[in-house]
């Protein structure tokens, strides 16, 4: 474990500067920029961290969630309304077996009244008018079942109305939620692509040693950050006294770390030294 006062030293030597190590000397040699291209770090980092949000936002709409819930809906919904057809085909099935055997009925009654007007037998007469009672309380009952059945059939025509609305209605929330979310892919592609292009302008006026080392301290965290206020606005820690007076001794064109996160510490008139 290191000493507080090998910390502190540690500390103070991230904040004199922070370069690349030379395999010639085994020294870890200062990196320099003027106070400008420092500056220009900070607007790299902002365009980073729009590439970052875009690139996220592209790859992820807000309405996938909404999306994903509307097809789960929707697949519910149509399985209650294929239960709803299938009870609806059944009592049309039933209606038209009904009717049918209502034909064979009249078609019977039709049958026995005409020879019971053509016979003489008084046995036979007797015979057939029974069985025309027979034939008309039949029918009474067949067509009693089948209003029965018009009810429900009438109910079941309403059911699968409601539940082609309750689809309609989901389909026409997909189509608008689906739409939106190309449309937020499409701009969060634009902001990617500006942001790109003007990441590459804006980074080929950093000198490269500079751009290097912010890339390899970006590619692991937090890049870098404009000192305002004596507070590293990477990580957002107010720095120490210690670590202050440590950048008041340092030149403007030293590039400092911060000693919480490690990112490039960019000074300017806001820095509060």
């Amino acid at each position: 474990m290191l000493a507080a006062g090998s910390r502190t030293q540690e500390g103070r030597c991230a904040l004199a500067g922070m370069g690349r190590l030379s395999s010639r000397h085994g020294r870890l040699d200062t990196v320099k920029a003027r106070p400008a291209d420092q500056l220009l770090l900070i607007e790299v980092a902002g365009l980073d961290a729009t590439i970052r949000a875009a690139d996220h936002a592209r790859r992820n709409p807000a309405q996938t969630a909404r999306v994903n819930e509307l097809m789960a809906q929707r697949q519910a919904q149509s399985a209650i309304l294929t239960t709803l057809l299938g009870d609806r085909d059944d009592a049309r099935a039933e209606i038209a077996r009904l009717e049918s055997d209502v034909e064979l009925v009249d078609a019977r009654v039709a049958r026995d009244q005409e020879r019971l007007a053509s016979t003489s037998n008084v046995k036979e007469a007797q015979g057939l008018e029974h069985e025309l009672a027979s034939l008309a309380s039949r029918k009474s009952a067949l067509e009693d079942a089948e209003l029965e059945l018009m009810e429900r059939l009438e109910t079941a025509d309403a059911a699968v109305a409601e539940q082609e609305a309750i689809i309609a209605a989901t389909n026409d929330e997909g189509a608008r939620v689906s739409a939106e979310g190309k449309a937020a892919v499409a701009a969060a592609t634009a902001s990617w692509e500006a942001a790109t292009r003007d990441r590459a302008a804006v980074a080929a006026q950093v000198p490269a040693e500079l751009l290097g080392l912010y890339d390899r301290l970006a590619a692991r965290g937090v890049g870098a950050g404009l000192l305002r206020r004596r507070t590293c606005e990477g990580c957002h820690m107010v720095l120490s006294g210690t670590d202050l007076q440590t950048l008041r001794q340092a030149a403007d064109d030293d590039v400092v770390m911060c000693p919480e996160c490690g990112a490039i510490l960019v000074r300017s008139d806001e820095t509060g030294l």
